[in-house]
């Protein structure tokens, strides 16, 4: 029965003005609580490697449920992986389904491990070779191939939101954006162990900072969008480290921080106390710098040309007669400048702050001493004779500059704390809140050293084998990336909202399994495409089976009717396929489509790494855009999608259709649409 209009009408004016009330007032000054209940959430609990159920050899019921036929003859011995699987399968009434064919499994772990469908000699041998470890010999081939660190390494950049291009209005170029790029893929083929792969990342500078890699590292902390010509530069420093600690906290701990720096997380056990008391680790970085990183050979190499171009006489007088002019055309064009620009360039690199030390990188160009101001400033003597020693310098190649790349580093002289600021506006900054770790996480004891730096001190908290959340989160999306589907099924949310793990105990001897095996990526990816659970049909077909390890063999009518029944009944009783009773079908990523085909017309260029490329786009697309000059050379088209320029405000168009992920964005799942676009690519 409906209320009476009156009623209604008083208990919408009461709810207007309690809203009004609470948007007017100030924040509520309460303590925020986490609970024994937060503390117990099954994410914060310590990875303790469980017990491996003891499965009996694998049967497929039929569809009525009253009889079972053994199945020992498709599957022999089962895995780890396979028995934690198969205790909740069998608990529900069902099994593994048949292996796939050895065709379709050649085709999925070829895709999934390098991005690139088997050749038909591949092929061929991997059908001709009938011995027992012929699946084992392709996995093994495919981990040592340097495609592998493409294929993942593009996974790894979807998380890192990684571009070549600033982002916002005018989307500046970033010229040495692809050595992050570059390093991620050397990194992965060389099977770094995580836990070294994620301090680099985090504090490389400061662990490590004479190795190359190291340096690179870093711009993790800097890949993500940034505004640089924002009239605002604390308010764009502000966003920077906003940047930084969000895409932290998502990628290596799982965790949403990004709600808790204006209030307290409303879902999560996270204050904004926490949120800061994170971002503090990151207040000493001088970041936006750029730090050559050569090879030991490339700086030899420009150490022995520098000495003999400078010890040219023409040089040496050369440099002799500008410098004054120089000084004197810096110090003028310096005095223009704001105060605290002044001070920036005024005060030694070693001495300056954080702050300084960015203005002054930032500020470099603006006080630069072009090649037409020094030109109308000489004297009429002096131009003369700098235009004689010019020509006779010219005859002598000058040393090609050393690489650079966008690093962190770390100033001394500001200390590891951040005001809590009220709403997230640094213009009501309230008290100081030093470096530290989650509340909700403060039971976990890591091994640190105090006397580290402050990003170090984080980086080897985050890598700890006692972090009960950074060997979880990663093992969830490699499983991902071959399954699927996560064992939890939001792989950047291990919070209480979360999804609860699927197979929490399989996830913990993952876990487990892949720190004890020296955090070793290709040893987690065998771990997974070994298993039985991997090379199951994904759906039914009554004219093959895969006999041990045979040749696909003809399925007898039988037993073609034994499989119906079997995926019949496992649709039935396990539509969405949380059990993993056959494998998902997936949808492939634009880069794969679009390497695949360049692979099999025999076009594709698979040189490796070096500066990101421009293929033709079409005229249309261009339109309102800029920075897009298409490669000169035409092989240069042909590359993989990896090397692809990543504008963020002009995504390449054949993948955008495919779903490519927002680079202004950590993407822990792309998303897989089905539109009329696609099949017109």
């Amino acid at each position: 029965m409906p209320r009476p209009r009156r009623q209604i009408s008083v208990q919408l004016c009461l709810s207007v003005l309690l809203v009004a009330g609470w948007l007017g007032a100030a924040p509520a000054s309460r303590e925020f609580a986490i609970t024994d209940a937060d503390r117990a959430h099954w994410a914060f609990q310590p990875v303790k490697r469980p017990l491996v159920p003891v499965i009996s050899k694998g049967v497929i019921s039929n569809q009525s449920g009253s009889g079972r036929t053994n199945h020992s003859a498709l599957i022999t011995n089962y895995s780890p992986l396979d028995a934690f699987l198969l205790a909740k399968l069998h608990a529900a009434g069902l099994a593994f389904s048949p292996p796939a064919t050895k065709e379709a499994q050649l085709r999925r772990v070829s895709l999934d491990l390098v991005g690139l469908p088997p050749t038909l000699a591949e092929l061929d041998a991997f059908l001709a070779d009938t011995s027992p470890d012929a699946w084992a010999k392709v996995v093994d081939r495919l981990l040592a191939s340097p495609h592998y660190g493409e294929r993942w390494g593009r996974h790894w950049l979807d998380l890192a939101r990684y571009a070549d291009t600033e982002g916002f209005e005018h989307d500046v170029t970033r010229p040495n954006a692809w050595r992050y790029r570059d390093y991620v893929v050397r990194s992965l083929n060389a099977d770094k162990p995580y836990d070294r792969f994620v301090r680099e990342q985090i504090a490389g500078d400061e662990l490590w900072p004479a190795d190359r890699d190291a340096l690179i590292a870093t711009g993790f902390n800097l890949i993500g969008p940034d505004m640089t010509d924002s009239s605002d530069q604390v308010q764009r420093r502000l966003n920077t480290l906003n940047d930084m600690t969000d895409a932290t906290a998502s990628v290596f701990l799982g965790q949403t921080f990004g709600c808790a720096r204006c209030h307290d997380h409303k879902f999560e056990p996270i204050a904004q106390r926490d949120y800061f008391a994170m971002q503090a680790f990151f207040m000493p970085a001088a970041f936006k710098r750029e730090t050559p990183v050569p090879t030991p050979e490339e700086r030899a190499t420009h150490e022995r040309a520098t000495r003999e171009y400078q010890s040219r006489p023409a040089v040496r007088e050369l440099a002799a007669l500008e410098t004054p002019y120089r000084e004197k055309l810096r110090a003028t064009k310096l005095a223009k400048q704001p105060p605290e620009v002044r001070e920036a360039h005024n005060t030694p690199p070693e001495q300056r702050t954080a702050a300084q030390a960015n203005l002054a990188f930032e500020s470099a160009a603006v006080v630069a001493v072009t090649e037409k101001e020094l030109l109308a400033a000489l004297s009429g003597a002096d131009k003369e004779r700098r235009r004689e020693l010019a020509d006779a310098a010219k005859q002598f190649s000058a040393p090609t500059p050393l690489p650079t790349a966008l690093t962190l580093a770390t100033s001394n002289a500001v200390p590891a704390r951040a005001h809590l600021l009220n709403r997230g506006d640094y213009n009501q900054p309230r008290e100081l809140v030093t470096a530290g770790f989650p509340s909700v996480l403060q039971g976990y004891k890591a091994k640190t050293d105090s006397a580290a730096s402050p990003r170090a001190q984080l980086a080897n908290w985050i890598a700890s084998p006692e972090n009960p959340l950074t060997a979880r989160i990663i093992v969830n999306r490699v499983w991902q990336h071959h399954f699927g589907r996560g064992l939890v099924a939001t792989p950047s949310e291990f919070g209480t909202h979360g999804a609860k793990p699927s197979h929490p105990e399989l996830l913990d001897w993952l876990a487990s399994e892949f720190v004890a095996g020296g955090w070793s990526f290709k040893r987690l990816h065998r771990v997974m495409v070994m298993s039985e659970a991997y090379r199951q049909a994904s759906r039914e077909s009554n004219q093959y089976l895969v006999i041990s390890n045979q040749s696909s063999q003809p399925a007898s009518p039988s037993t073609r009717s034994l499989i119906t029944n079997h995926f019949s009944k496992a649709i039935a009783t396990d539509p969405e396929n949380r059990l993993l009773g056959r494998m998902n079908r997936l949808r492939l990523e634009g880069e794969i489509i679009r390497d695949s085909l360049l692979a099999v017309s025999g076009r594709l260029n698979a040189t490796l790494g070096g500066p990101s490329i421009f293929p033709p786009i079409p005229a249309e697309a261009l339109k309102g855009s800029k920075g897009w000059n298409t490669s000169a050379d035409p092989r240069e088209h042909d590359r993989r999608s990896l090397y692809i320029f990543a504008k963020r405000n002009l995504r390449f168009p054949f993948l955008e259709v495919f779903d490519a992920p927002d680079s202004n964005l950590t993407c822990p799942e792309r998303g897989r649409s089905t539109t009329a676009p696609q099949s017109l690519t």
